[in-house]
């Protein structure tokens, strides 16, 4: 996923303008930094038997099964929170705090990130702004009670490879499964057991009608391919070097999407990872399309950036106006994910067939 110094290779495509990228992206360059003390890690082998119940009282032992199928312990509910920082967004969302973040989480401009939803980046310590980035020391300063993220691939997204000894023997770690065989409504049902287990009231009137409104977004998405059928839709990422066309089999957005009955136009060569094809803006129209979803992440180049390119100008989706932007990485909260689709059913309810 990066742009210049910013971040690692895509999670379905990538958010770089470099010309050539791995799943998971460029290895750190570099020793990792020392540690200013060692702290224990705040988890032990305390096991919470008999305390299934994720909203259990701060004094006592908190466990949570993540997806990388560990039980992940701590004497007492974590307060100390340390989030890669899309996960922190959808915990903001449940209102759960957390200390720190890494992750992109602030633009050049010191704005929010588009990653960090709803949260006040200027109340968290940005541990890492870019892939590869991970201030070791800060995070043992803040003493961390446990560190969570996602997964995409078995491995703890944004934790870098290596410090990831370092960080992980600092606190436990738990991670939520966002790819692979996982739909997007499924990556929401964990990430919503894993605030309740935090503490987060899913019975609260918000919560509640999050969910409700998700539900009923996703309703609006499979009238609308009802309504309008036909209308084909390629996911896109643009860099300098390269436009690249993702396949809609890989990431937990685009399979829900495909179940709710948008008709995608489907790469035929993909990359090694397979999960994308990269085109050179020569060859960028070789797929055609009514709507184009076009990766709205930092790094990526926009619409106002791709206008003088000739091929993109030329593609039936741009003349016709039918570009929109795609959350790439989605904040895993109902509230965040019914905008989503709210926007989803929109698009192609109102999209004209010009492919």
């Amino acid at each position: 996923m990066a742009a210049p110094a910013r971040m690692k290779a895509d999670i379905d495509m990538p958010k770089s303008r470099t010309s050539s990228f791995t799943r998971r992206g460029f290895v750190a360059a570099g020793g990792a930094l020392g540690l200013v003390a060692v702290l224990t890690a705040c988890g032990g082998t305390d096991s919470a038997k008999g305390d299934k119940d994720n909203g259990a009282s701060a004094s006592a032992a908190w466990t949570f099964k993540d997806d990388l199928g560990k039980d992940v312990t701590t004497k007492a509910k974590p307060k100390n929170i340390v989030a890669y920082t899309g996960t922190a967004a959808a915990l903001h969302d449940y209102g759960i705090k957390v200390k720190g973040v890494f992750g992109p989480t602030k633009t050049t401009d010191g704005k929010a990130d588009v990653q960090a939803g709803s949260l006040d980046i200027s109340k968290v310590e940005i541990l890492g702004n870019v892939y590869d980035e991970f201030n070791v020391e800060k995070y043992a300063a803040l003493q961390p009670d446990v560190l969570l993220t996602n997964t995409w691939d078995g491995t703890y997204w944004y934790v870098p490879e290596a410090s990831k000894d370092k960080i992980l023997a600092l606190a436990p770690a738990a991670a939520v499964k966002v790819g692979g065989d996982v739909t997007l409504d499924k990556a929401l049902e964990r990430t919503a057991d894993l605030a309740k287990s935090l503490g987060a009231d899913m019975n609260s009137k918000k919560a509640v009608d999050s969910k409700a409104r998700f539900e009923a977004a996703a309703a609006k998405v499979r009238e609308a391919t009802k309504a309008n059928p036909g209308v084909k839709v390629l996911v896109g990422s643009g860099s300098d070097a390269l436009f690249y066309a993702s396949t809609p089999d890989t990431a937990a957005d685009l399979k829900y999407f495909k179940q709710l009955g948008v008709e995608f136009v489907t790469p035929e060569k993909l990359d090694e990872g397979g999960f994308f094809e990269s085109l050179s803006w020569e060859n960028a129209g070789k797929y055609k399309a009514d709507v184009i979803l076009l990766d709205n992440r930092t790094g990526t180049l926009q619409p106002e950036q791709l206008k003088d390119r000739p091929t993109w100008v030329e593609m039936p989706a741009v003349k016709a106006g039918q570009v929109v932007p795609r959350v790439t990485e989605p904040i895993y909260s109902y509230e965040k994910c019914a905008q989503i689709l709210e926007d989803l059913a929109k698009s192609i309810q109102n999209a004209k067939k010009v492919s």
